[in-house]
């Protein structure tokens, strides 16, 4: 099988190759049908019940994000209820995983931003496995990411009788990316790609063509039980770990909807500076420390001006309205080459960083179940 990708995180420029692959979207599944006898990868170990921030109240979180003045994306309504009960149960267990397991996100932040996916992804893994590298799913899913030994194999990992490298840390965030990218590419909405991630994505376009729509929240009936809760666990987590929504958590629909307000409505500048800044859509690995570092402005200064700029720009659809002051703004034009070839290098070193911090021992402050974290991380 072509590999999607260059090995290891220096396969920036060839991200965008991979969002057209719906031939290998065939494969996979095909894959996963002969790994478990169905259209689905069901009956996966467990997955974590659990959420790491405060009990807010629920009426401000869904509505507006817990956070004052700001606009964040909303939750779906039909959503509420199930992420409340969610939070409720599940907020001290992640809590714990938020703690033991930050080398293992600092790992899969640098891998998904890599390969232009949100960062957020990661809590994927963390549904799926509770991150830990040796779980094993009795249908025979394996690894922080849970991969079926035949999609592993079409993914570009070795699962034999001597290595298994499902259970690298590194490598299977990786393959899982190039699996995110292909279901994007074939769907263009982060909750049909939760979906598609658990049952494969023929059970998604059947219910998509039974429901006449391409909206999760028309459609999720239509899914196995199983994979319409597993999209619902995935933004639970998401708003205990971010404490907000974000891209993953919205449908195509509602992304249109809401994101290119959003971010307006964040902006933090007084009228004045309205009147004086310049605008200009942007995409690429930019990075706001190394603009900011470039330009000579606070960094304070630049969120202000371009709030979560950093996670639009790590996200699959990474356009963003730059909006400086109109001498800064012409500093950053002519020298934007530059600034964002530092950024890939900052990127780059910190994904070097993540995967040296990810190799060394990490201790568990607490062992609740029979899956035990790993010690060390395999080596590439």
């Amino acid at each position: 099988m072509k590999k999607l990708f260059l090995s290891g995180v220096f396969s920036l420029s060839l991200v965008f190759c991979a969002m057209a692959q719906p031939a290998m979207i065939e494969t996979l599944a095909s894959a996963r049908v002969s790994d478990t006898g169905n259209s689905t990868e069901n009956n996966q170990t467990t997955a974590v019940n659990a959420t790491p921030a405060s009990k807010k109240g629920f009426k401000d979180l869904f509505e507006n994000d817990g956070f004052t003045n700001t606009a964040g994306p909303r939750l779906n309504p039909r959503a509420v209820s199930f992420v409340k009960d969610y939070i409720e149960k599940n907020t001290d267990d992640l809590a714990e995983i938020k703690g033991w397991g930050r080398p293992y996100f600092n790992l899969m932040d640098a891998v998904l931003t890599s390969h232009n996916l949100p960062k957020e992804l990661k809590y994927l893994a963390v549904i799926e496995s509770e991150l830990h590298r040796s779980a094993l799913s009795h249908v025979g899913a394996r690894g922080p990411w849970q991969l079926m030994p035949g999609t592993a194999r079409l993914l570009g990992l070795k699962v034999n009788k001597h290595v298994d490298e499902r259970i690298n840390y590194v490598k299977s965030t990786h393959a899982a990316a190039k699996y995110l990218l292909d279901l994007y590419g074939q769907f263009g909405d982060w909750l049909l790609v939760i979906a598609a991630y658990n049952c494969g994505p023929a059970p998604v376009l059947r219910a998509m063509k039974k429901s006449g729509s391409s909206n999760f929240w028309a459609l999720q009936y239509y899914l196995p039980a199983e994979s319409r809760t597993h999209v619902k666990k995935f933004i639970g987590t998401h708003y205990i770990f971010e404490g907000q929504g974000g891209l993953t958590t919205l449908t195509k629909a509602e992304t249109d909807e809401q994101m290119s307000s959003i971010y307006g409505l964040n902006r933090r500048i007084t009228p004045d500076e309205e009147v004086t800044a310049r605008s200009q859509n942007i995409s690429g690995k930019y990075q706001s420390v190394i603009i900011a570092r470039f330009l000579s402005m606070d960094i304070t200064d630049f969120n202000r001006f371009n709030p979560n700029f950093d996670k639009v720009m790590a996200g699959a659809n990474n356009v963003y309205e730059l909006k400086l002051p109109s001498d800064k703004m012409e500093q950053f034009v002519s020298g934007k080459y530059e600034i964002l070839n530092e950024s890939i290098q900052l990127l780059l070193n910190s994904a070097v960083t993540a995967s040296a911090a990810a190799s060394a021992p990490v201790q568990t402050q607490a062992a609740k179940d029979s899956i035990k974290i790993a010690k060390t991380v395999a080596k590439q």
